[in-house]
């Protein structure tokens, strides 16, 4: 095992957003600490712990509380009632933690802390304990919503006050900019969580960032003059990037009960190479009935085998029935309520990834060489996917009606151009070379891997 050196392990405290995008980024980056040589104890909240038993091999998990410990998130009121009481327990909750510690031979070095959570590292503080913001978002979003903090981009923003010009990138359109950005007022209370990421970073001993640096390079370059940064994505297991890291090959911490994922393999090994197109809408997912149709009715008319990851009261209650019936009977379709999305990006079968265009799901693709389509609804998304269309070359973004809607023809073509056309070859070779860079970044010697090697030094030398 590869190890920082050091005397004494600095002992590192993370704390996710108690969402699933969140808990397994900062969870894989525990993992590669521990592997420079760390302790890492993970914080979880009550209410996780209890529902779901979340176990790790190499990350001690302990518990604070959000103030919904019977129910979680479903127990509050509305957005602001969770945030609000997530800082008032989680403050208290956290301190009590760090006291469990102190007297112990191995206290607490450094808090890890969300980004999306700054009163982690006011608690940190009190205790002379050093802070790492954790951002779990692209580097573009990021400095997007810093821009916003400080007042160096004018909300709301409208048609007439765009492009927005970032380095590096082209010109950002309005539907470019985060939802919270493009359409102000709606979900104040998250627009308010995203900007006080920046409330008090400047205090912040480290910040670090799930990307890696070839993919952001410039972003990267012009916000580390205003706020020093350290890339260590993509925040995959090991056995699909370098290999490093014995036995990770998997999420350890699912917030959702998983189906058994034999089936679902067994079902991709029966078909062609680059034949199959996997669909999945993030977590967080709601799309009403008149949009699953025209996506089920798109599929239809591609005549392509698809995966599609779907709640099973959506199944029943959203898409045609004739089509589900159709799919199966002629073995063109699995419909799954949960899905094994690393092993099935990296089956050989996958051709298409259908995507929400969440920021993990983007780096998975990018990491495992999938080209997508992007059907992006809110927060950052719409910000990724014109990275992956614009930027990156990996994929094509949905054009949406004026009926609110993605059709079935743009469905359609969208898949065809990406799995037989002649820019998906392109977006193919495209797939291929990112892949290549995240592995090298994760690699010894690699951006991310010496990014994560100074955090512990540095931390071993405090210590």
């Amino acid at each position: 095992m590869e190890r920082a050196t050091n005397t004494k392990k600095p002992h590192i405290l993370a704390i996710p957003y108690p969402s699933q995008g969140h808990v397994n980024p900062m969870h894989q980056f525990c993992k590669r600490l521990v592997f420079k040589g760390a302790k890492t104890t993970f914080a979880l909240t009550k209410f996780i712990i209890r529902s779901f038993n979340p176990k790790s091999d190499s990350v001690a998990i302990e518990a604070i509380s959000d103030g919904f410990d019977e129910s979680g998130f479903g127990q509050a009121a509305d957005v602001s009632d969770y945030l609000t009481r997530m800082q008032q327990a989680g403050s208290k909750t956290l301190e009590d933690l760090i006291q469990s510690h102190q007297s112990s031979n191995n206290p607490i070095d450094c808090i890890v802390y969300d980004a999306f959570l700054p009163w982690a590292l006011e608690v940190a503080q009190k205790y002379d304990i050093k802070g790492a913001a954790f951002f779990t978002q692209a580097c573009v979003v990021n400095y997007v919503y810093y821009y916003a903090h400080h007042g160096l981009l004018e909300l709301p923003v409208t048609a007439a006050s765009t492009p927005v010009e970032l380095p590096g990138l082209p010109p950002l359109q309005l539907p470019d900019l985060p939802s919270f950005i493009y359409k102000h007022g709606t979900y104040p209370a998250y627009f308010e969580m995203v900007l006080s990421q920046f409330s008090n970073l400047e205090k912040a001993d480290f910040v670090v960032v799930n990307t890696f640096y070839k993919l952001e390079e410039k972003i990267v370059d012009s916000m580390t003059k205003v706020c020093p940064l350290l890339t260590i994505g993509p925040t995959l297991p090991s056995s699909y990037l370098d290999g490093r890291i014995e036995n990770d090959n998997k999420y350890d911490i699912n917030l959702f009960h998983p189906e058994d994922c034999t089936r679902i393999m067994q079902w991709l090994e029966k078909k062609l190479v680059r034949s199959v197109v996997y669909i999945a809408f993030g977590s967080m997912d709601n799309l009403p009935k008149p949009q699953m149709e025209e996506i089920a009715w798109g599929l239809h008319a591609s005549n392509f085998d698809f995966i599609w990851v779907v709640r099973a009261q959506d199944r029943q209650e959203k898409i045609p029935g004739d089509f589900v019936r159709a799919s199966v009977d002629n073995d063109k379709a699995l419909f799954v309520h949960w899905s094994p999305q690393l092993e099935v990006l990296s089956s050989e079968a996958v051709g298409c990834f259908f995507s929400h265009g969440g920021w993990n799901s983007t780096t998975e693709a990018l990491s495992l060489g999938v080209p997508m389509v992007v059907m992006p609804q809110w927060t950052d998304q719409t910000t990724d996917a014109k990275l992956v269309q614009d930027v990156w070359g990996v994929g094509l973004r949905v054009r949406v009606g004026e009926d609110g809607l993605v059709g079935r023809e743009e469905v359609e073509g969208c898949l065809r151009e990406v799995m037989e056309g002649e820019r998906g070859e392109e977006m193919k070779r495209n797939a291929r070379k990112w892949r290549e860079l995240a592995k090298e970044a994760v690699a010894e010697g690699g951006t991310s891997d010496l990014d994560i090697l100074n955090f512990v030094s540095k931390l071993t030398t405090s210590s």
